[in-house]
């Protein structure tokens, strides 16, 4: 004769794997939310940025190599994630609001991106207060491009981000590649090499602008006998 499991039993043994299953899960939100599983950067050298091919916007492009940004003055430069995200919009706009510092300090402010996607970089512009260039390569995205996920969409950081970039009015779209990150850098004349490099770690973890006015007022004005070095 078949013997009838006791109820208690069978409610337990559910109760136990949903409190597991709920583990399971509360400890991946938490791990996700560290730094443990992050890509982790590599960092660039000067003869590496020097290298990287850049085109010009227009409609007959003109390509140069990156070196010519900044060997005379140094440069601010902006490798944007997407142009047509609201992020990395709000971004363009805490730069542009250094640009009359960055004028009287002689020092330009650029912007690469990886792609063309529509009107997307025109779009762009009213937010970013320098001149735009293409970089095909994503050169500027490496040495070794690093990219976030679904994952970055269960990291309160990034939630965050979102609240903050939304909460000063500023808005976006989902046209072109976003998953690959960005950043920010600041590269002396000549071969005075790189004063700061920050590497967005999730989206919307943007350069904070005192750390690049510290950068820029690093930068030694170029001398007749450092440029012929």
């Amino acid at each position: 004769m078949q013997q009838r499991m006791d109820p208690s039993f069978v409610t337990m043994g559910m109760w136990s794997i949903g409190a597991g299953a709920i583990g399971a899960a509360a400890l991946a939100l938490l791990l996700a939310n560290t730094d443990i599983f992050l890509p982790k950067p590599q960092r660039a050298t000067l003869d590496y940025l020097e290298d990287i091919d850049l085109k010009t916007l227009e409609k007959e492009p003109k390509t140069f190599k990156a070196k010519a940004l900044w060997e005379k003055t140094g440069a601010v430069i902006m490798a944007v994630r997407r142009p047509g995200c609201f992020l990395c919009r709000e971004e363009a706009a805490d730069l542009s609001s250094l640009k009359p510092r960055l004028d009287e300090l002689g020092v330009p402010l650029y912007a690469v991106v990886k792609e063309q996607v529509k009107n997307e970089v025109k779009d762009f512009q009213p937010y970013f207060k320098g001149e735009i260039f293409l970089d095909e390569e994503k050169k500027f995205y490496g040495p070794q491009r690093r990219k976030m996920m679904f994952m970055g969409f269960v990291r309160l950081g990034v939630w965050y981000n979102f609240f903050r970039a939304r909460s000063g009015g500023f808005s976006g779209n989902l046209e072109g590649e976003g998953f690959v990150l960005g950043g920010v850098f600041v590269v002396g004349p000549g071969k005075q090499g790189i004063l700061l490099e920050h590497r967005e770690k999730e989206f919307g973890d943007k350069v904070n602008p005192v750390s690049v006015l510290e950068a820029v007022r690093k930068i030694k004005p170029q001398t007749s006998a450092s440029e012929k070095k």
